[in-house]
């Protein structure tokens, strides 16, 4: 990866087609999954491209984009994957806006206003029966026209099971019952709206400490731990929620969210609104 092959070209075609005359900027490169910004006169757009074992997970998330409302995608398949493009979203992720309320340099009223916008457009998300699977701090991008979402390789629509397996995304926001059913099976795990919540109201507890919401080093999981026994310690509430509250009042809803059994977890619109209720 990292270098278009003769037969991905039709995406830069594609590109062309939005953008104009554009030059490209690699932004990410792993696991078979690559993503380029193209920045050209006419526009902005982002390049995905995945090979191997990234290609299916690249056309499903293609697949869901071409489906929900907001998003436009032109997707294409070449001999070793699969490609798209989709407007590149121009902002500040959630995790940018809380950079100065980590540091302690104020910006509380900036970063509730992106919590509750963040909260909100998973809200919708889940009121248009879709459930995201993979929210995490850099996946909710603040733009002139809202808060938009990112990476939606694990995205469901409720009723349907688009993967054969499913073994968990970002382990440190996965909820406790996703956790049990991972290790535990059957196999296809189905993503949950309640786990998105739970994966909300961590992505939200990162942004405001700098750090996971279980305290790891209490349960004595130190560095180098191998990730399934984090995951089996998390499906077993072995881990301690953290006792860092440097905003009281905002964290007091996310303690809620994230210490509930999954029927008692707040909906993402009710978490919206304990979001809110936070001082500033």
């Amino acid at each position: 990866m990292g270098e278009f092959t003769s037969e991905a070209a039709t995406a830069l075609m594609a590109a062309a087609g939005i953008c104009g005359p554009f030059e490209l900027e690699e932004i990410s490169n792993r696991r078979g999954s690559a993503v380029w910004k193209a920045s050209g006169p006419q526009g902005m757009v982002s390049i995905k491209l995945g090979i191997g074992d990234a290609a299916e997970v690249t056309a499903r998330e293609a697949a869901v984009l071409d489906r929900l409302p907001g998003y436009t995608v032109i997707a294409g398949r070449f001999a070793d994957g699969v490609w798209y493009v989709a407007p590149w979203l121009a902002g500040p992720s959630t995790w940018d806006l809380f950079r100065t309320v980590r540091k302690g340099d104020g910006g509380k009223a900036e970063a509730l206003a992106a919590a509750v916008g963040l909260c909100r457009a998973v809200a919708d998300l889940h009121e248009a029966s879709w459930v995201h699977g993979d929210l995490q701090p850099q996946h909710g991008i603040h733009t002139e026209q809202g808060v938009r979402l990112l990476d939606f390789a694990w995205t469901r629509q409720v009723g349907t099971t688009p993967w054969s397996a499913f073994d968990g995304t970002m382990i440190h926001l996965t909820a406790p019952e996703l956790a049990a059913w991972i290790i535990n099976g059957p196999q296809p795990v189905d993503t949950t709206q309640p786990a998105d919540v739970y994966a909300l109201a961590g992505t939200l507890w990162t942004c405001v400490t700098g750090h996971w919401p279980l305290d790891y080093e209490t349960a004595g999981l130190g560095k180098g731990t191998p990730p399934d026994a984090i995951r089996k310690a998390i499906a077993h509430r072995a881990v301690p929620l953290s006792t860092t509250l440097p905003w009281p009042s905002l964290q007091a809803g996310l303690r809620h969210a994230l210490l509930a059994a999954p029927d008692d977890r707040p909906t993402a619109a009710e978490l919206t609104t304990l979001v809110e209720a936070a001082d500033a």
